[in-house]
């Protein structure tokens, strides 16, 4: 019970809710009045009777002040023609839909959105039923019938602009009569959550965005200027065009908007504000063709030839109203207009048309008297109809009109396909709904419309026969197929003229050879802020300008991380020459052949061989005074350090590896410490004896042979134990070095610093300043053979060395070759030294001069000056002896007759040393 009584109140607010639409129905559907100045006059609709109807939008009339304008030919009158030729050719086809004639009911919208939202009106009449008894009669008191019956419309065709095709279907979709447009492309027409009853034949403005951003991009412009008119058309569409040229990196250099009602002062704005931004001479157009019109009469008046390089959308396209008056602004422009092809047989059938027997055409014979100039029976006809009186020729209806097949309206194929699209459907479901049934049968006397659309229409596919196949994809939308059109001089007869120079079909194809620029040159416009920078630099962005930049070049160890930073390379790599990235250095090393190597190898080779020769020398002469006298196992000694040092630098130039680097830090603190503790235990021996000797005869301790070379050992064993405890400290290793990291150079060197090299030399610099001192201390004693001085001279020379060697070597770290090089010849110098000061002077005597080679001369007298005491220098007025001779006498000791004893021989060595 409770169920039948929600069922009674729904069917109760139903039948209220129905009643209330069609009192409003009722009010609203009455004949809707024209309006041209003060004239009004009924409603002309195109018709033509048939079993299903398809109505018609298309603006007959252009948009004038308050209402319709003049008679629009080709956008108004050609299209409706087209429209009612092609009913005619499906209602005299034996294919599509036998039995059945397709009608018309056509409005004219003028361009106008309100006005063609009222004109659509016409189109929901039989949709809603009215309850008034009044327009209802009995004829003989059994069955109620209509007064008049409304005809029920299966689709439309139309509108045009795009904002006439929103409003359109924002009505339509309510009583679900579907609407097929063959003009209408903007974007927002493909949102199915809003307009789900409209479909087209042409493809949506977003195709055509990508195909002006392909334009763009084919030319390398990257800095233009857009121009799009208010409203559905031009606000979509250029925002598609900014989504595509972000993606393509092309800049917007200036935004400009027309507004709906425009004046020539509007246009005239425009164009200063392109003005502005001179290096952006690309100017994208995406405006009804009345303002693509009023922006180049403006750009006419102001005398801006050449200015600009116009890339206009298809509202533009190939159309004549735009560039007539003003071929010279618009030469040079490139626009784009929906593929199609011209219909020949519909060329035939407008041209014959004359207003004696085009009657279904209410409109036709103002479009003949605005085409021949010429007024029919004596009154010209106004605007939607009106009568106006003025003296112009009478019209015959035999004029004819001159033209090519190619100034074809180009939306002629979308109508006829979009007219076509709707008798497929209803051919389709003529088929399923009335199989073998000719004519329409009770299933399709009320069509739904919702069924049409989502079972028949959106599901067509058929080849229109003008080289198309006509289909739509999810949304409704057709294939994007676009002509690219010049505006150009025709070179053989002079005239202006739209000519094709290529096609874009999901890609564009484009003949450069055929376009022909502003100024009649082939030569491509330039149209950027900024050139491109060069390889390794980046972008530095003006402030405020995303397009315009000054190029700077990366420092050279940097690459290119975007085209607006630079950022340096890791450690060990250094950018490619392209800057696109960082490739690994190839580690340096100093190798044998080098140069840097080759040359303290020769050195330390020649070392080597001076000093084998001596050690040779001596070991043949090592009986002789000379060489007993210069200490032989010290000399022995001094001499083996010397061949290390030598040996060294092999070490030093040897390719770096643990056990190099081992070797090294080892090997050049050893083979100082042998030279420089052997030369200080000798100075130190001379200085005692002498020292001793002032003040006693008695012989100072520790002067043999065999204490020296245990004194000389121990010394060594000090720099040994400082070396281990450094190696374990810091253990030997490699390492590469990076001695700037703007610089390509990676080096492998040993692990250990500079510094820690330099202290490990520390040890070594004390004994050659204890040398040295020792070297100044004895510098005044006068002998035969005495080494005092040479010891000296070698150690005043070993001090210049070492104090170049250190600021050479640190201020060479910049070339790791040029320091290991100064580092060996540092070396070798500091042995050669020793090996020259020290020993050339016995080598002299031994092989020149061998005469002095005898006891005699070593064994006399030293005689040693002491110094003047206080108490001598001061004292009486007798002259005393400026100087006191002391004589060092060797006591001989008692021995076996016939022999010597190992110590007396070690004490005459030392003394003869002396």
């Amino acid at each position: 019970m409770a169920t039948r009584v929600r069922g009674y109140r729904r069917t109760l607010q139903a039948l209220v809710a129905f009643r209330v639409v069609a009192i409003m129905a009722d009010f609203a559907f009455q004949p809707l009045p024209e309006v041209t100045g003060n004239v009004t006059i009924p409603t002309l609709s195109a018709t033509i009777n048939g079993d299903i109807i398809i109505g018609g939008l298309f603006p007959i009339h252009n948009k004038g002040g308050k209402g319709c304008g003049t008679i629009n030919a080709d956008r108004g009158i050609e299209r409706l023609e087209a429209f009612m030729f092609t009913i005619d050719e499906i209602n005299n086809s034996t294919v599509l839909l036998p039995g059945i004639t397709i009608g018309v009911a056509a409005f004219d919208t003028c361009a106008l959105a309100p006005y063609a939202l009222e004109q659509s009106l016409e189109f929901i009449r039989a949709s809603i039923t009215s309850l008034d008894p009044a327009e209802f009669y009995c004829s003989d008191g059994s069955k109620a019938k209509a007064v008049s019956t409304a005809t029920a419309v299966a689709g439309v065709v139309g509108g045009s602009y795009s904002t006439v095709s929103i409003q359109v279907a924002n009505l339509l979709r309510l009583f679900k009569i579907p609407q097929i447009s063959y003009a209408s492309t903007s974007a927002s027409l493909s949102d199915k959550t809003r307009y789900d009853y409209f479909v087209r034949t042409v493809p949506p403005d977003t195709l055509q965005a990508k195909a002006l951003a392909d334009i763009v991009a084919e030319f390398n412009w990257t800095y233009v200027s857009v121009v799009h008119s208010e409203g559905e058309y031009g606000e979509p569409g250029i925002d598609s065009f900014k989504v595509e040229a972000r993606a393509k990196n092309i800049c917007i250099a200036a935004d400009i908007e027309i507004a709906t009602t425009p004046t020539n002062a509007t246009y005239e704005q425009v164009l200063r504000d392109l003005l502005d931004k001179p290096e952006a001479k690309v100017v994208i157009v995406f405006v009804r063709t009345e303002d693509a019109e009023g922006l180049l009469n403006a750009a006419t008046r102001q005398n801006l030839t050449g200015k600009f390089v116009w890339i206009a959308s298809d509202a533009w396209g190939n159309r004549i109203a735009p560039v007539k008056n003003n071929p010279l602004a618009a030469q040079g422009a490139i626009t784009l207009e929906l593929q199609s092809s011209p219909i020949r047989k519909f060329e035939e059938y407008f041209l014959n048309l004359n207003p004696r027997t085009n009657k279904r055409n209410p409109w036709f014979i103002e479009y003949w008297e605005e085409e021949h100039k010429c007024a029919w029976n004596g009154v010209a006809q106004g605007a939607a109809g009106s009568r106006v009186h003025s003296p112009v020729n009478p019209c015959k209806g035999d004029e004819r009109v001159n033209r090519k097949l190619t100034s074809q309206e180009s939306k002629t194929q979308f109508i006829y396909d979009a007219v076509y699209a709707f008798a497929h459907a209803l051919d389709k479901m003529h088929r399923d709904l009335c199989p073998g049934m000719p004519g329409v049968c009770q299933k399709m006397e009320k069509i739904d419309g919702e069924k049409l659309l989502r079972e028949y229409l959106l599901k067509v596919s058929f080849d229109n026969g003008h080289g198309a196949t006509v289909q739509f994809d999810k949304k409704g939308d057709a294939p994007g197929r676009y002509t690219v059109m010049n505006f150009q001089r025709n070179r053989r007869t002079r005239e202006y003229e739209y000519h094709v120079v290529g096609t874009w079909n999901n890609g564009l194809t484009v003949n450069h050879s055929e376009i022909i620029w502003a100024g009649e040159t082939k030569d491509i416009p330039r149209s950027r802020c900024s050139d491109p920078c060069q390889e390794g630099q980046i972008k530095n962005m003006q402030k405020g300008e995303q397009c315009c930049w000054i190029c700077t070049r990366c420092n050279p160890w940097e690459y290119i991380k975007n085209e607006k930073t630079c950022e340096p390379c890791d450690a060990g790599f250094w950018p490619y020459p392209n800057k696109t990235g960082c490739f690994a250095l190839e580690v340096q090393y100093m190798t044998w052949g080098s140069i840097h190597a080759v040359i303290p190898m020769v050195l330390a080779t020649i070392g080597i061989l001076c000093t084998g020769f001596v050690i040779c020398l001596f070991v043949m002469f090592n009986s002789t005074p000379v060489v007993m006298a210069s200490g032989r196992e010290l000399s022995y000694m001094l001499l083996g350090g010397c061949v290390f040092c030598y040996f060294m630098t092999f070490m030093i130039v040897a390719p770096p590896s643990t056990l190099m680097c081992a070797i090294q830090r080892f090997g050049v603190g050893f083979g100082f410490s042998i030279v420089y503790s052997s030369l200080l235990i000798k100075t130190n021996r001379i200085s005692r004896i002498f020292e001793s000797a002032r003040r006693s005869a008695k012989r100072p301790p520790f002067i043999s042979p065999k204490s020296q070379i245990v004194m000389t050992c121990i010394l060594i064993l000090i720099q040994v134990l400082f070396t281990f405890v450094w190696l374990l400290l810091e253990p030997p290793g490699t390492r590469l070095m990076y001695p700037d990291s703007r610089e390509p150079v990676v080096i492998r060197k040993c692990k250990s610093d500079d510094i820690s090299f330099l202290i490990s030399l520390v040890y070594n610099m004390l004994l050659i300043i204890i040398c040295t001192v020792y070297a100044v201390k004895t510098r005044k004693i006068p002998e035969n053979f005495n080494e005092s001085k040479f010891i000296g001279f070698s150690m005043y020379t070993t001090c210049i060395i070492w104090l170049a060697f250190v600021p050479i070597y640190f201020g060479t770290l910049h070339s790791f070759r040029i320091q290991i090089t100064t580092l060996c010849v540092s070396i070798s110098l500091s042995a050669s030294v020793a090996l020259l000061c020290l020993f050339l002077p016995k080598v002299y005597i031994i092989v020149f001069q061998p005469q002095k080679n005898v006891r005699k001369l070593t064994m006399n007298s030293a005689s040693y000056k002491m110094a003047p005491t206080a108490s001598s220098a001061t004292g009486n007025n007798h002259s005393a002896p400026s100087s006191e001779h002391l004589r060092l006498n060797v006591q001989p000791r008692i021995n076996m007759p016939g022999t010597t004893t190992e110590t007396e021989t070690d004490d005459r060595d030392s003394l003869a040393s002396l």
